[in-house]
C-alpha cells in the first residue's frame, strides 16, 4: 500500500469517526474559512467567525466544536450559553486579539473621556473581556455601518486593528481614534508584492481584506470580508482573482467556483494558529468533550450587549447618550487596575 493511499484511508476513517461522534454527542462542527481543507470539508458549517456562532445558536445541538481560534470559541460561548463549546486545540490563539486587554482598553477610555463622551467599537477579533468593556462590536464587513450608527457627539475609539479602523474612518467620514494593533498576516502584505502579482496577472480582480494596510487597500478592486470574497467571486463574471487574505480561503473559493482561478496575493499569508486543528484533534475533543471554552457569566452578560447592539443596527438602532450611559452603569461589575 502506498503512503498516499494509507493517508487517504486514515482520513476516511477519521471522517467516519467524527460524523459518528457528532451524532452521538448531539454536536455541530464549525470551521472558519481559514482552516485546513480537510477540516472545512468535514464541517457542518463554514464561514466567518460571528456568522458561525449565530447559526450555531439557532440549532438544537448541545455541543459546538469550533475549528478556529480562541476568541471565536469565546464568541460562541457568549451567544450560546446553554451549549458546551469545544476548541480542539486550546493553544490556537490570535496575535491581534492579544494586542489589547480589558485593562488597557479601560485606561484608554478614561483618558479619552476627559475631552468628551466615548463610544468603544471592538472588532469581534477580541477577547470576551474586551467585548465586555466595549459599547459595540463590529465585523470586517459591517465596521463602516457600525461607526455610522454612532451620534457625531461621541468620540469613537476602535480596537484592536488599526488597518480596519483606518478603512472605517475613510469610508464613514468619522473621526476615529484607534488602538495600534494589527493582524501580522494581513499587515505584512506589501504594495510591492501586490504590484508584482498584478503585473503577472493583469486581467485579475484584486480582492483585499480590510485588515490589510491602507496602501494595499488602495490597490484593491474590492475590499471584502472572507465571506464577502466568496460571495463576490460567485456572482462576478470575472474568471481570475488575486486574493489578499489568509491562504486558507483559496480552498472554499476554488470549491465553490471550479471554473475560476484564484491566485494568492502572497503565498506566505498563512496563519499557523488557524492550521493547528486537524481531524485527530477533532476526534479527541469529541471523545473527551475537552478542551471547553466557557465565558464567565458576569463577563458574558456584558459582552453580549455589545454584540446585540451591533446586530440591531440594520433595523435602525441608533447610539444615544442615554443608551450607553445606562448600559455601562448597569452592567459593568468591576474595574481593572
Amino acid at each position: 500500500m502506498t503512503a498516499a493511499r494509507g493517508i487517504r484511508e486514515e482520513t476516511g476513517e477519521l471522517r467516519e469517526k467524527i460524523r459518528a461522534l457528532l451524532r452521538e454527542r448531539r454536536a455541530i462542527l464549525l470551521a472558519h474559512n481559514y482552516q485546513r481543507p480537510e477540516v472545512q470539508d468535514i464541517a457542518d458549517l463554514c464561514g466567518d467567525s460571528l456568522e458561525l456562532s449565530i447559526k450555531a445558536s439557532q440549532t438544537d445541538k448541545e455541543v459546538i466544536v469550533f475549528c478556529g481560534v480562541h476568541f471565536m470559541a469565546e464568541t460562541a460561548s457568549i451567544l450560546c450559553p446553554d451549549k458546551k463549546v469545544l476548541l480542539p486545540v486550546s493553544g490556537a490563539g490570535c496575535p491581534m486579539a492579544d494586542m489589547i486587554t480589558a485593562e488597557k482598553l479601560l485606561r484608554k477610555r478614561e483618558e479619552m473621556s476627559k475631552t468628551g463622551p466615548v463610544v468603544v467599537i471592538s472588532y469581534v477579533n477580541t477577547t470576551a473581556q474586551v467585548k465586555a468593556e466595549s459599547d459595540l462590536c463590529c465585523t470586517s464587513a459591517n465596521a463602516v455601518q457600525v461607526a455610522g450608527s454612532v451620534d457625531p457627539s461621541f468620540q469613537i475609539f476602535m480596537t484592536p486593528d488599526r488597518n480596519l479602523a483606518q478603512y472605517t474612518r475613510r469610508h464613514s467620514n468619522r473621526d476615529i481614534t484607534y488602538w495600534d494593533g494589527y493582524c501580522p498576516i494581513h499587515n505584512n502584505l506589501s504594495v510591492d508584492q501586490v504590484s508584482k502579482v498584478r503585473a503577472a496577472h493583469p486581467g485579475a480582480v484584486f480582492l483585499a481584506h480590510p485588515e490589510c494596510p491602507p496602501e494595499v487597500l488602495d490597490l484593491a478592486d474590492q475590499v471584502k470580508s472572507t465571506s464577502g470574497m466568496i460571495a463576490y467571486a460567485r456572482e462576478s463574471g470575472a474568471r481570475e482573482f488575486i486574493i489578499g487574505t489568509e491562504a486558507g480561503i483559496l480552498h472554499p473559493l476554488s470549491k465553490a467556483n471550479p471554473d475560476k482561478r484564484f491566485i494568492p496575493a502572497d503565498p506566505a499569508m498563512i496563519c499557523h494558529d488557524m492550521k493547528k486543528i486537524g481531524l485527530k484533534e477533532i476526534v479527541t475533543a469529541l471523545e473527551t468533550l475537552q478542551p471547553e471554552v466557557k465565558v464567565p457569566e458576569d463577563v458574558r452578560e456584558r459582552a453580549v450587549l455589545a454584540v446585540n447592539r451591533m446586530l440591531s443596527i440594520p433595523s435602525g438602532y441608533r447610539v444615544s447618550d442615554n443608551d450607553f450611559g445606562k448600559a455601562r452603569g448597569r452592567n459593568r461589575s468591576k474595574s481593572y487596575p
